[in-house]
């Protein structure tokens, strides 16, 4: 039996039986919904996944298959599945080691600027063999027109533009950046508040601050769920999920932080600076 949850805990569950097909997704829906540099998602059987707790829901049809299903509260993506088809489970939401380990990387030639592909596993360009007749998934072109870097969630509600310069960029492995997102780690671009601009959508950011957190805090779209950036004026920046930007970023990340919460099943291959904690001051 796995164990998973979303970050508020309004939504827990157990798996029971065999989990299959783990898989990273570097698709702009999969970026987008989870904010992330791509999704890691594994298979159950429906009869498997078993409902401990269930709150507030929102569902957004991401495609003619699936609809993508976030906590209405947290913003963490759950567990989705179409008719006829396994459920497919956000690797981040599920607890210690489950035996599974990636077994390929779909989308591929979809992914984002600043990702590399060098764990030695299969990497396609779209859907691997055998699932050709899956529908296409097509990266939605930019809403806003030309104009410093932009981004959106999923449904397009949401939309912003990033004015200035930014600080740096980073992923967390933190336990609470594993649910919130759903994924192994957040990657995340640090900026100033001010360079932040809403073109489209502010008044539909849901915010949700972990009561037990001094600071950590996770914003979505109340339509779509996709993970938005966070302002935080009083204290003078904003985190904005790369995940969501429609645009190259103007810096990558350039290290990893807490580092010592990370999964079982998402091995660094890469030489940033790596920190068990926060990073130094």
């Amino acid at each position: 039996m796995t164990a998973g949850r979303c970050l508020c805990g309004d939504h827990r569950f157990r798996l029971e039986g065999e989990l299959f097909f783990m898989h990273h997704c570097h698709c702009s829906r999969c970026r987008k919904s989870q904010g992330s540099a791509f999704s890691t998602m594994v298979g159950a059987a429906p009869s498997g996944l078993e409902w401990v707790a269930r709150g507030a829901e929102i569902r957004f049809p991401s495609s003619s298959a699936f609809s993508r299903i976030s906590c209405g509260r947290c913003g963490s993506p759950l567990p989705m599945g179409g008719d006829g088809m396994p459920i497919f489970v956000p690797a981040g939401l599920l607890e210690g080691d489950f035996g599974q380990r990636p077994e390929m990387h779909l989308f591929a030639g979809d992914r984002a600027s600043w990702v590399r592909i060098d764990d030695g596993l299969p990497a396609f360009e779209g859907f691997p063999p055998g699932m050709e007749d899956f529908e296409p998934l097509e990266t939605r072109p930019p809403l806003d027109p030309p104009g410093g870097i932009r981004g959106s969630c999923l449904c397009g509600k949401i939309r912003f533009v990033l004015d200035g310069p930014s600080r740096l960029a980073r992923h967390c492995h933190c336990l609470r950046c594993q649910r919130a997102r759903g994924a192994a780690c957040a990657s995340n671009l640090i900026t100033d508040a001010g360079h932040l601009r809403w073109t489209a959508g502010g008044d539909l950011v849901h915010r949700y601050r972990l009561p037990e957190a001094r600071l950590f805090r996770q914003d979505f779209c109340g339509s779509c769920g996709s993970a938005v950036p966070v302002v935080e004026p009083e204290r003078g920046f904003a985190i904005v999920p790369l995940g969501a930007l429609d645009d190259p970023p103007d810096v990558v990340p350039s290290e990893r932080i807490h580092v010592g919460s990370r999964v079982p099943w998402h091995p660094i291959g890469d030489d940033l600076p790596c920190h068990a904690e926060r990073a130094p001051r």
